[in-house]
């Protein structure tokens, strides 16, 4: 179980290959669930040129590590990956992957959806677009 939070770009595909879950040796799980998502150039009928994300560390991860032992708790999973950008976005990159393990895939789907809806809702991270003239503070995210 690992929560990243990154002041950088990254290749979420990159971070999945090089990444070695929980029991991957011996064969333990069969189903591997991913969610991506990446900075959109709308929001709310406006174009958006850069997003500045801003968490308070500490209480960001431990948040996320939260959630993540309590999909453990709710699913036989193997593992779960949680890795949240920070920092000045631009449109198309990557800003979550959300990566949950199971030996099957019923419970990787629902605990993956799980962890992407809470961290949505719920995790302390703030968001500032800079749109064409002025810039504005997200107020609520669009539902899941």
């Amino acid at each position: 179980m690992t929560v990243r939070i990154l002041d950088t770009a990254f290749d979420p595909w990159s971070v999945l290959g090089q990444y070695r879950p929980a029991s991957a040796a011996d064969g333990q799980f069969g189903a591997t669930a991913v969610f991506v998502g990446s900075m959109r150039d709308f929001n709310e009928g406006d174009a958006v040129a850069s997003m500045f994300l801003e968490h308070y560390p500490g209480m960001t991860e431990n948040y996320l590590q939260k959630i993540i032992d309590e999909a453990m708790r709710r699913w036989t999973l193997t593992d779960c990956l949680i890795v949240h950008r920070v920092g000045e976005l631009s449109p198309g990159q990557p800003i979550v992957l959300v990566a949950v393990w199971s030996a099957h895939r019923k419970a990787a789907f629902d605990a993956s959806r799980y962890l992407m809806e809470e961290l949505k809702s719920k995790a302390p991270f703030w968001k500032k677009e800079q749109l064409e003239n002025s810039s504005r503070w997200v107020e609520h995210n669009t539902s899941g």
